[in-house]
């Protein structure tokens, strides 16, 4: 537990990416109107959840007015409120919703990462912040040792697991899984509004990959 909370400590203190630290710091300063009287984190975020899990969940970063407001990844968002929904279904989250750190939301078997700890610009980190950024993935992954399965929210964060593991990346899509003999990975498009909101993935898309994951790790 001392690992994993010195790792945290040291990625809120994280300014190695000049853009990204002067973005997350004005967005924090400059909310959006239906926040602003909230108080912003606007530091790079750790992952969270069960230290002991079988199930490593890599996204792609924290959003500007979602994760870097409320201080947790997948918090206080439309992608946080589908991905808690999915994980409670499943049995891996202790309450359907993420609204804030003090939710009460615990998981189960689970833990949830990115590739990128801060909210990038129109979510789109450079190759030399996500390279940057690297280094805390590793961290976690020595930490995590129980860590059987990796499910990839997203192709960057399917790229990041594969260079992680050190395996060539196939071609990205849904629902897909790929075994190695030390690894598996499985694979989904991101929650984003832009995918659910145009149905590019429907619930049933969704809830399909987090079924599969759960026997995959029992």
């Amino acid at each position: 537990m001392s690992s994993i909370t010195s790792l945290n400590k040291k990625i809120s203190n994280c300014k190695k990416c000049p853009r990204l630290a002067v973005y997350i710091r004005d967005v924090a300063k400059n909310k959006v109107r239906r926040f602003k009287d909230e108080k912003y984190y606007g530091k790079p975020l750790s992952g969270f959840g069960d230290i002991n899990a079988r199930l490593l969940i890599i996204g792609l970063a924290p959003a500007a007015h979602g994760g870097n407001r409320t201080g947790r990844m997948f918090t206080g968002d439309s992608s946080g409120d589908w991905l808690a929904k999915v994980m409670h279904k499943h049995g891996f989250a202790s309450i359907p919703t993420s609204q804030s750190r003090d939710d009460g939301l615990t998981l189960k078997n689970a833990y949830i990462t990115a590739a990128v700890r801060c909210a990038p610009p129109q979510n789109k980190p450079t190759k030399d912040e996500m390279n940057t950024c690297f280094q805390y993935l590793e961290k976690e992954k020595e930490i995590l040792t129980k860590v059987t399965t990796i499910l990839c929210l997203g192709k960057i964060g399917y790229e990041a697991a594969c260079k992680l593991f050190e395996v060539k990346p196939e071609k990205f899509g849904h629902n897909k899984l790929f075994k190695y003999d030390h690894i598996q990975i499985l694979t989904s498009y991101h929650p984003s509004k832009q995918n659910t909101q145009t149905g590019r993935l429907t619930w049933s898309q969704w809830s399909s990959v987090f079924a599969k994951a759960k026997r995959l790790v029992k």
